[in-house]
């Protein structure tokens, strides 16, 4: 045993509360792993970064920019198995959508440099009331910014959101749970993707506008900037999230993945879909171009070297016409990486922002019942071509279930990875996710045409009470 850790006590403690509670010694190694010597080491020695920003990465239309040297952020790399937040400094670019700072939260382990990157859910916004909040759930996840205590256990709704990010889980076990983790909230209200200062009226006219920072692509930049200049390069590396935090973790893999630079590199994009929606094309055969054509206004995503000219420049099949175009400009990038998809047929939440407010005959239904039926009819439509282009993937696999009787079918793999099964095919969703995660050959694919098994399931008491939670 190295001198440092044989005679330091608190290390030796520590060491063996570790062992006890199996963290420095995983029942199964994974490569990125460390063994138990090294483990030790790290209690008393963190492992600093081995992947820095370079001089050349902070420059461009959209730099690494780290925190200055002077400026607390509040991390201690020491600090193992507790959720610290990580505040950014506005050198960063960083900001939340009401222009309060920008916050993420670190849970980092001694006994392995594998890492989970796990984009928030929550909405999305484009006008006053959307983005102030007005419209609650509806509208942009935490519109008043992000409170340092935000990964507490007094809010699940972060901290225990999914098992891919709790350490224990009654029901669900996948090996991220044993990575260290980062969890990125979700404050701009353009899935990760704007770079645009929009200022929005009151359409009462009773308040003062509102100045909203769709912020999200140089968040996530100054994100990668900080992991990079503090914690390890990830030999294994998943990207994910759901809905919004599902659609970030979509548009920004490529960039992250190629300034991370992992060994292996997983992506699962949970019921945050970008359809086909070609430009021009009509919206009747591609419906979520409308929702396309608003955001790509609202959050700068067409600006000369903004959002998307820096994806198509990071992926040549990429079409700046063609959104959906990201699944095959993904997969021919990347094509030993593991890729993944997944929602629910009867989802009603990301199905009712992508056509809602853009179709009147929704819009203007003249019962929720028939609402439903044709925000269903569109999503099928929609998810019917997906479904198809996946497919013919290799590395790209789709899961799509039917229905799940929690959060309206939307997001797949929050609160537990139980009743996503496709029963047709003798699938659950656990079998999607080692697949993405552990697989061989092509990714799964998978998909049911009946609703009827799921929805003779008993009565979930758990769903019952997240939904009551939820509102």
């Amino acid at each position: 045993m190295p001198m440092a850790v044989r005679n330091h006590p608190l290390a030796l403690a520590v060491a063996t509360a570790a062992l006890a509670a199996g963290i420095a010694h995983p029942a199964h190694a994974e490569e990125g792993d460390y063994g138990l010597l090294r483990t030790l080491i790290n209690l008393v020695h963190p492992p600093g970064a081995d992947n820095p920003v370079t001089p050349a990465q902070r420059e461009g239309a959209y730099p690494l920019l780290s925190n200055p040297a002077d400026f607390d952020d509040g991390f201690d790399p020491g600090e193992y198995g507790k959720w610290q937040t990580v505040q950014m400094s506005p050198e960063t670019g960083a900001t939340c959508g009401n222009g309060s700072p920008y916050k993420f939260f670190v849970n980092r382990v001694p006994n392995t440099r594998n890492t989970i990157v796990y984009m928030e859910g929550g909405g999305a916004c484009w006008d006053y009331d959307s983005c102030s909040g007005k419209d609650g759930v509806r509208g942009a996840r935490n519109p008043n910014g992000i409170p340092d205590d935000y990964m507490s256990i007094l809010n699940p709704g972060a901290s225990l959101v999914t098992p891919f990010i709790t350490r224990v889980s009654l029901f669900d076990s996948v090996k991220t749970q044993q990575w260290n983790m980062v969890y990125v909230p979700y404050c701009t209200g353009d899935i990760y993707s704007g770079d645009k200062v929009a200022v929005y009226e009151d359409p009462t006219g009773e308040a003062e506008p509102l100045v909203w920072h769709h912020n999200g692509l140089r968040n996530d930049r100054a994100v990668v900037a900080w992991l990079k200049d503090n914690l390890e390069r990830p030999t294994q590396m998943l990207s994910t999230g759901c809905s919004a935090g599902g659609a970030g973790s979509l548009t920004n893999y490529a960039v992250l993945r190629r300034d991370m630079a992992p060994s292996y590199a997983y992506l699962l994009d949970d019921s945050g879909p970008i359809f086909d929606a070609p430009r021009g094309a009509d919206p009747e055969e591609y419906p979520q171009l409308p929702l396309q054509e608003q955001i790509r206004a609202a959050w700068g995503l067409d600006a000369p070297n903004g959002p998307l000219q820096t994806l198509a420049a990071e992926m040549p099949l990429f079409d700046l016409d063609q959104l959906g175009s990201i699944y095959p400009a993904l997969a021919a990038k990347y094509p030993h990486d593991r890729l993944g998809h997944t929602h629910f047929w009867q989802d009603l939440n990301y199905s009712a922002y992508s056509y809602e407010r853009f179709f009147p005959e929704i819009e203007n239904a003249p019962d929720e019942a028939t609402k439903e039926a044709l925000i269903h009819a569109k999503w099928a439509q929609d998810t019917t071509r997906l479904t198809a282009s996946l497919n013919g993937l290799d590395n790209f696999g789709g899961y799509f279930p039917q229905y799940r009787d929690l959060n309206d079918s939307h997001c797949t793999t929050i609160v537990d990875f139980q009743n996503g099964d496709i029963q047709e095919q003798e699938f659950e969703l656990s079998d999607f996710i080692d697949s993405v995660l552990d697989g061989q050959g092509k990714v799964l694919d998978a998909s049911e045409q009946s609703d009827e098994a799921d929805r003779d399931k008993p009565f979930n008491l758990l769903y019952w009470l997240v939904d009551k939670f939820l509102g």
